[in-house]
């Protein structure tokens, strides 16, 4: 009957080490996903039938089999995309990885943001991608004017960056 015992405590005990280990397991995995990796992968490629949008705070990924992800952003930058456009346009506030769509892919954008404090934050000629939009991953918390230009055209705005502003900007039409 000891004998017994001994093997039943012995095998709660591994039970125990192997649940243990196999959560650490699972929350190092969870720590070293790479968000803005994912959230390239989400707005530049097929990544199936999964749905993924963004907000202030979190990277939202629906899969096809009804589960819902939630994937906390970096806490000191914000991201945000822009769909610059001549003609159309689409209203929107938090962007939708999987399904925005913007008029103008694949063309060539001189972008421009500076701070509160006149700092270049952004000043590089950029690509929008296939869904006709720019991402752009910019300091949390602060207020921005930005300028695209593109052939002649040119289109200003301000945005920021605090909690619970929007991801998508479908705003800036170059005139």
């Amino acid at each position: 009957m000891r004998k017994k015992a001994i093997i039943l405590g012995m095998a709660l005990v591994a039970a125990a080490i192997i649940f243990l280990v196999s959560n650490v397991e699972y929350e190092v995995k969870e720590e070293t996903i790479d968000i803005k990796e994912l959230v390239k992968d989400y707005s530049t490629s097929d990544m199936g039938k999964d749905s993924a949008s963004i907000t202030s705070h979190d990277l939202i990924v629906a899969k096809s089999d009804g589960s819902e992800h939630s994937y906390e952003l970096p806490k000191d930058e914000f991201f945000v995309s822009i769909a610059p456009y001549l003609n159309e346009t689409h209203p929107c506030s938090l962007h939708n990885l999987t399904g925005c769509q913007g008029e103008m892919a694949n063309e060539e954008f001189a972008v421009y943001i500076e701070d509160e404090e006149g700092n270049a934050v952004v000043d590089e000629v950029m690509k929008s991608q296939d869904n006709g939009f720019i991402d752009l991953w910019i300091p949390r918390d602060q207020t921005y004017k930005i300028s695209i230009a593109y052939k002649g055209k040119k289109a200003d705005s301000t945005i920021s960056s605090f909690k619970g502003d929007d991801t998508c900007i479908t705003t800036m039409q170059l005139s």
